[in-house]
Parts: C-alpha cells; structure tokens; sequence
C-alpha cells in the first residue's frame, strides 16, 4: 500500500451533512461528494466486481435499498485513505484520498 505522494493536497478539515461528505484541501479546494455517489463508485473488490456484471432489468430493491444512502461511521486509514462504512451495511470500502479528490461533484468556491 502506498502512501499519499508528498506534492498531493491533503484534507484539512471533513463535514458531513446529510446529503454529502465536504471536503477542504490544503491546496484551497472545497469539494463536496454526495453519500449516494460515494456508496456507488465504491472501491471495493465486490462493488467493482458487481458493477462489471451485466444490470438486471428489473431488480428487486429491499427496504433497505430504499433509503437514502447515509454514512454510519468514517475511519482514517493510515495516512492515504478513509474506511467508509454506510447505514446498507456496506463496510469494506477503502477510499484512497486520491481517489476522493477525482471523485468531485462540484468544486465550492
């Protein structure tokens, strides 16, 4: 596992709301990513292998898929990467701090 590349922005400070993970870097960049896309472009072996398989046609959604995407808890990673754990029960994604800077909704000035 690699570091975070010493010319790479950091992460100042994270808010949460209830829609979006907020997001400065040391660089001045704000960024704001919504829950629902960070859920859905997970990391993980098992997300990146379901997102590769053929989409059903009409999936049966639980109750569960039903609510709205919410995060239960956010864990650092050693210093390149958080855990992030969300209310579906979904635990095992490792977002890389590179990886959360690419995944930008909209940049807030």
């Amino acid at each position: 596992m690699s570091t975070a590349d010493s010319n790479s922005p950091l992460p100042i400070n994270l808010k949460s709301d209830t829609d979006s993970l907020i997001i400065e870097w040391d660089d001045g960049v704000t960024q704001s990513i919504r829950w629902e896309r960070l859920r859905d472009h997970c990391p993980c072996a098992t997300c990146r292998t379901k997102r590769a398989e053929p989409t059903q046609l009409l999936p049966v959604i639980n109750v569960i898929d039903a609510q709205p995407i919410r995060p239960t808890s956010m864990t650092p990673m050693g210093n390149y990467a958080y855990n992030i754990a969300f209310n579906d029960g979904h635990n095992t994604g490792i977002y890389s701090l590179e990886f959360l800077r690419n995944i930008r909704d909209e940049e807030i000035e």
